[in-house]
């Protein structure tokens, strides 16, 4: 801050249009001094003392009115707002332009209208899209259990299987709900310890190719893993760590082309045992301006599917925290085709820096 910004900062309680004290400390001195004023006049006119205080009164009042409703307009405005968002109403502000504490006083009530209103919205968001998501594997179940009750079907493997696909969807967004929930809490611990990167991420394609949920479906992409060099060990919780990279590769499964490649990378980076993921698909990429949406909850690029495996929105929400619980970083990365999601950790923290 510059001298001259201190020194107006220094002026303000004595400025009556930047402070309620000076404005108030000013009215009690224009009014003695109009009062000293026809006290004077009075002595010089031979006016009785009478008189003058009658009209001292007089100009005291006109000037207490007239401090005093630029001062309680506001309140009263306020007021009204107040009243307004205790009915529901957030998009309510308040205008008036002022320079002391009542406009600060506007300026963070409106803040805080602002986030109520972005509070309130996400909450509708969320029962909307909760309900969304649990009323498709909900009603193709109850269709599956009527056809095998009615008879029309029989409880065949296949059949069972069907069931278990729809059951398993239900699972997974009550499994993003509940992390979602121990997310808000900030009860979620990280069990972080080294690990040999190259059979780690062999094991999560593998169980991206054998798993059998709808997000799994697509059994024409072909999945490649890269770990350079092969004996790289890695720093992370491995169960979050899981999370994240399944949910990368599933979201790259489901936008790839006909017969595309999704391709895993892990490399080292300059911090011991910190390591660096990329996720590479053929699909159509995710828009610049979608880049950062894509990893708030329940946000969706432009080009995601809004079919029955629109997935729940909420995958990349947790992978994004999950990673910040490590102290690294997720971003969509520039390519020249597809989507490139990287991923960064920071290995561990040594106990002297």
């Amino acid at each position: 801050m510059s001298l001259r910004a201190r020194a107006w900062q220094a002026l303000r309680p004595f400025d009556p249009f930047r402070s309620v004290k000076a404005a108030l400390a000013a009215l009690v001195i224009l009014s003695v001094g109009i009062t000293t004023f026809l006290i004077f006049v009075a002595f010089h006119a031979a006016i009785e003392l009478r008189v003058i205080a009658i009209f001292a009164v007089i100009a005291s009042l006109l000037l207490t009115q007239f401090v005093g409703h630029g001062l309680v307009g506001p309140l009263d405005e306020l007021t009204v707002a107040a009243r307004a968002m205790a009915r529901g109403d957030y998009a309510r502000r308040v205008r008036f332009d002022r320079r002391d504490e009542l406009g600060e006083l506007g300026t963070t009530f409106n803040s805080m209208a602002a986030d109520l209103e972005a509070v309130d919205r996400h909450r509708k968001e969320l029962v909307a899209n909760v309900s969304h998501e649990l009323r498709t594997p909900i009603a193709a179940l109850r269709a599956v259990l009527e056809n095998v009750v009615d008879g029309v079907s029989d409880a065949d493997p296949e059949t069972m299987r069907t069931a278990l696909r729809q059951t398993e969807r239900l699972s997974g967004l009550v499994e993003h709900l509940l992390d979602l929930s121990r997310l808000d809490n900030g009860v979620v611990p990280l069990h972080a310890r080294p690990f040999e990167v190259w059979p780690y991420l062999s094991s999560v394609l593998k169980d991206a190719n054998t798993a059998k949920g709808p997000a799994h479906a697509r059994t024409d992409v072909h999945l490649h893993l890269d770990v350079s060099p092969p004996e790289l060990v890695g720093y992370a919780d491995i169960e979050r760590l899981r999370h994240v990279v399944s949910n990368l590769v599933d979201n790259a499964v489901k936008h790839s082309p006909p017969h595309g490649r999704v391709t895993l990378r892990a490399r080292g980076s300059e911090q011991p045992q910190g390591l660096v993921l990329e996720v590479q698909d053929e699909g159509p990429g995710i828009p610049e301006c979608d880049r950062d949406r894509v990893f708030e909850r329940f946000g969706r690029a432009a080009t995601a599917p809004h079919g029955k495996d629109g997935g729940t929105g909420l995958g990349l929400a947790i992978a994004r925290w999950a990673v910040d619980l490590h102290g690294g970083g997720i971003r969509v990365a520039e390519s020249p085709r597809g989507c490139r999601m990287v991923v960064t950790l920071p290995g561990p923290v040594r106990e002297d820096d």
